[in-house]
């Protein structure tokens, strides 16, 4: 209880100090208030800037951590595209994986008002979006009530909304899909093409130029069905509408720390549901999957910052303190000279600067969570590529009060060796 008195004294005595001697320590808590606020900064702004270098990774190749899974013959001839979609179901289901889609990358040919294109189409699964977490400008991402849907359902990019005249969503735009026939003049569609109703739009970076869009593989396979029983039957599921034999990959989002074992058990599974002749691949390319933090080069920039800033504060902090000591020789002195001991005047002038810098550590705290949490400044920062924006950073916060700790016991250090060094007839002659 004593040393508790005592400390609870020592720090309402240097806040005394700290209020008489306000105008000659000013300058020097600016100066630590703005190293603090801009440590404090830089951290935060450090974890938005790793929160989109991570997001627009995971928008190429998923979250940590994506299994990627593909199965071939080995004799090259093509694989029966219904058993491995029953194969990849029936392992799905086993394991229970929540979040597992279908994706075939093909071309399908779409009339526009300026001329008939080839565009580049993603038919996946509806959990696809939150695997590669698909923004969205307008509508929302496939719902699972879109797959009962007889008109297909697209999301198109905002290149492709554009080359439409970017109709309002609410209209339910017409898409036709392929077809090579005379426009119908009421429609629009031609001739032996399907009809899509377009719900959705995605932003287009600055590099897209093309349209492009994306719609549900069940669809897609539906289409082909369709296009199958006209053409007659084929073992081989093709894309009638340009693309080609539409090559399917398989991707299912895991917990990290399993993905070694499920990686093991699913290329069993699928080997021993395919049968003999057929070889299944199945490997991580999520950011992750390096094991090191390959945002460690960011981490360390932001370090070297935050250093350097809080160096520069402390600096300017030391020279003002030695400066109010050399004016307080003779208050020292008469200290002195009433009991105080070397150490309670060390301990005195050290916590002055202390509490001082805790203070304005505080107030640059309070200053950096208002400026980072502005939405002024997450649109500079984010640029429209971070949709998750993580809180403030409670490391952060507590970086920058523990930096103004150590900056104000730093720059007190050397006054406070310089008082003890005071002695009491030099002192009370000064």
């Amino acid at each position: 209880m004593r040393a508790l008195t005592a400390l609870v004294g020592a720090l309402l005595e240097a806040w005394q100090e700290v209020r008489v001697h306000r105008t000659r320590v000013l300058l020097s808590l600016i100066g630590v208030a703005v190293a603090v606020c801009s440590l404090t900064t830089v951290v935060a702004l450090g974890a938005i800037v790793q929160q989109a270098n991570q997001e627009l990774s995971e928008r190429s190749s998923g979250r940590p951590a994506t299994l990627y899974v593909q199965a071939y013959r080995t004799d090259g001839s093509a694989l029966d595209a219904a058993a491995m979609d029953t194969a990849w179901s029936e392992v799905v289901d086993r394991y229970q994986v929540s979040y597992a889609s279908r994706v075939q990358s093909i071309q399908q040919l779409v009339p526009f008002s300026t001329g008939a294109a080839q565009v580049a189409t993603q038919a996946v699964d509806q959990p696809y979006g939150e695997m590669h977490r698909v923004r969205m400008l307008k509508g929302e991402w496939f719902t699972s009530a879109d797959a009962a849907q007889l008109a297909p359902q697209l999301i198109v990019n905002e290149v492709f909304w554009d080359r439409m005249g970017r109709p309002p969503l609410e209209s339910h735009p017409l898409v036709a899909l392929g077809g090579q026939g005379v426009p119908n003049a009421a429609s629009g569609i031609p001739a032996g093409g399907v009809t899509a109703v377009v719900v959705g739009v995605t932003p287009a970076a600055d590099y897209e130029v093309e349209p492009s869009m994306f719609m549900l593989a069940g669809q897609l396979q539906a289409m082909q069905d369709a296009a199958t029983g006209e053409r007659g039957s084929s073992a081989v599921a093709v894309d009638p509408y340009g693309g080609g034999a539409p090559q399917s990959q398989y991707e299912m989002w895991i917990p990290p720390e399993l993905a070694d074992q499920l990686t093991t058990l699913i290329k069993r599974d699928l080997a021993g549901s395919l049968g003999e002749g057929v070889e299944v691949n199945a490997n991580r390319q999520d950011w992750a999957q390096y094991g090191d933090d390959p945002f460690l080069v960011t981490k360390m920039v932001v370090i070297g910052i935050a250093v350097l800033v809080l160096l520069l504060g402390a600096l300017g902090l030391v020279n003002i303190a030695l400066v109010t000591v050399k004016q307080r020789v003779r208050e020292i002195g008469i200290r002195r000279s009433f009991g105080a001991t070397a150490g309670r005047v060390f301990f005195a002038v050290m916590m002055e600067s202390v509490v001082a810098t805790v203070v304005a550590g505080a107030v640059g705290v309070a200053v950096s969570i208002i400026a980072v949490q502005s939405p002024a400044m997450r649109d500079l920062i984010g640029q429209g590529m971070v949709s998750d924006f993580p809180p403030f950073p409670v490391d952060a916060a507590i970086t920058g009060l523990i930096a103004a700790t150590a900056v104000g016991a730093l720059a007190g250090l050397l006054p406070a060796l310089v008082a003890v060094r005071v002695r009491v007839i030099d002192a009370i002659r000064y």
